[in-house]
């Protein structure tokens, strides 16, 4: 299947619940369609230096941000091909470059900088984020289950749904069962509309109608806030 390897949008998030993700899709249905991936559960591995120096410097909310993930849509093997990705953050601006390898070549190409990646710019970038921060390696696993769509008349604006949202700090690897802590209440989901310029009409009235509004949410972040970084502080004592 062929991937997108270059994105740049804005991301708007909302925390709602199971009701109104009812009531939404009731609403909007007729104008979104399934993307490819359809409904899945995605796996994330975040990397970041031993002290958490990347998402310590993201929970401050700094105008620009950036983070490196590797991603399968669904359980991947060592050997099958997974999505390395650097997500960077200016003000309202999302900006991500990613390539693939298997998970197994992407770990070692970070963490012993073995030649496995492919000879691309995104693959320079990649290797420059990499050199910079000089000790990643993966620190956390987040999961959840996505159902995704895009809009019939503007591929370009997509809806998404996620649930189940869950960390974890041990058994960092794509192939294994997406089991951890939970990061939302029960019932909870986080919706995100993605898109190049202005939400449509039909989906702001909705949006008004249900009184949903847009909020802040970054489930790394979340997950050092609400695990991490408390059992740093317990570890201290």
């Amino acid at each position: 299947m062929a991937y997108q390897s270059v994105f740049k949008r804005i991301e708007l998030k909302y925390l709602i619940t199971a009701e109104q993700k009812e009531r939404l899709m009731r609403a909007i249905g007729a104008h979104l369609r399934e993307d490819a991936y359809g409904e899945t559960v995605i796996r994330n591995l975040y990397f970041d230096t031993p002290d958490y120096r990347l998402i310590r410097r993201s929970v401050e909310k700094p105008p620009y941000k950036e983070k490196l993930r590797m991603r399968s849509y669904g359980r991947a093997e060592k050997k099958d091909v997974v999505f390395l990705e650097i997500k960077k953050k200016y003000k309202s601006v999302v900006y991500k470059r990613r390539m693939s390898m298997t998970e197994e070549s992407a770990i070692a190409w970070i963490e012993k900088r073995e030649p496995s990646a492919p000879l691309t710019q995104i693959a320079k970038e990649l290797a420059y984020f990499r050199d910079f921060y000089a000790s990643l390696r993966p620190m956390a696993f987040i999961s959840y289950k996505r159902q995704a769509y895009y809009a019939k008349d503007d591929r370009e604006l997509r809806v998404t749904f996620d649930e189940d949202i869950r960390y974890r700090g041990e058994l960092l690897t794509l192939d294994s069962e997406p089991f951890g802590d939970a990061l939302l209440p029960k019932g909870k989901a986080l919706m995100e509309i993605k898109c190049i310029g202005a939400i449509p009409l039909w989906l702001v009235h909705v949006l008004s109608d249900e009184k949903i509004y847009k909020t802040s949410f970054s489930k790394y972040g979340t997950a050092y806030l609400k695990f991490i970084l408390p059992k740093m502080q317990e570890d201290k004592l």
